[in-house]
């Protein structure tokens, strides 16, 4: 398949019910291991790119070195590869295209695309993401490229008590139909784990919807149930592996 091929087939694999499960990759290697397990489309999780580089999350990947790991993770599978962009290493809407089109350019197919102040502190204005994501939109087009904007929204993620996540659902709805209006293909919400918040969430809002997987998170089933259409493991796999692999060089240096 061709770079807009691989777009439209992951679209596709965005059904409500039936979500697309991503085992997240962050080089080359992984992603041609997650792709041999039976995976029908990849992505990176900007957490574990960060951490297998040395750096720490938040944009501190230097944008050429990202957008090389990018490309080496497109040239090792067919399949459709989304890339974590965070936010897009820019405020300025002209200047996210820019840098989101240097994506395009790799042959991924789509982004995710954070409302977090990157380096500051709170979520950016619903009206200013909107112009945003409306500018990725539009250097897409122009591209004549169906590229995927997932639209994250860290209302949950900076709230850490998640019994509180539920006054935060409303102002995730008002941003879930603000991003889809600007252009946006799917809403994120990382770190909501609450399946009745989570079902709200999928009813209210048109985009398909993605939810992280965590310990105390529905299973696949169960969010297949509430309407999910996406299921992400963020961290977790580089976490699971660099986990294990301390336990095999402790066992071999006898510090176990």
């Amino acid at each position: 398949m061709n770079q807009k091929q691989k777009a439209e087939a992951f679209f596709a694999l965005h059904r409500k019910g039936d979500p697309v499960i991503l085992y997240n990759v962050w080089d080359a290697g992984t992603a041609k291991a997650v792709a041999a397990a039976g995976a029908r489309a990849l992505a990176t999780g900007s957490w574990s790119v960060a951490a297998a580089g040395g750096y720490p999350d938040g944009e501190a990947v230097p944008l050429p070195v990202l957008t090389e790991i990018a490309r080496s993770i497109v040239a090792a599978t067919e399949l459709p590869v989304s890339i974590d962009f965070e936010g897009a290493y820019a405020v300025d809407p002209d200047d996210v295209a820019l840098n989101v089109a240097r994506i395009v350019d790799t042959g991924a197919i789509g982004i995710n695309f954070e409302d977090q102040v990157v380096g500051g502190s709170g979520l950016h204005p619903v009206e200013l993401q909107g112009r945003r994501i409306r500018a990725i939109r539009q250097m897409a087009e122009k591209r004549d490229m169906p590229f995927f904007i997932n639209a994250r929204t860290d209302l949950f993620l900076q709230e850490a008590d998640g019994a509180r996540h539920g006054g935060l659902v409303e102002a995730a709805i008002e941003r879930g139909l603000a991003f889809a209006e600007a252009g946006a293909d799917g809403f994120f919400v990382p770190w909501l784990a609450d399946p009745d918040l989570i079902g709200r969430i999928c009813e209210a809002v048109p985009l398909p919807v993605n939810v992280m997987m965590k310990p105390e998170a529905p299973d696949a089933k169960t969010l297949a149930g509430l309407g999910v259409a996406r299921i992400s493991y963020g961290p977790r796999p580089y976490l699971a592996m660099i986990d294990w692999l301390g336990k095999q060089a402790a066992a071999v240096y006898g510090t176990a």
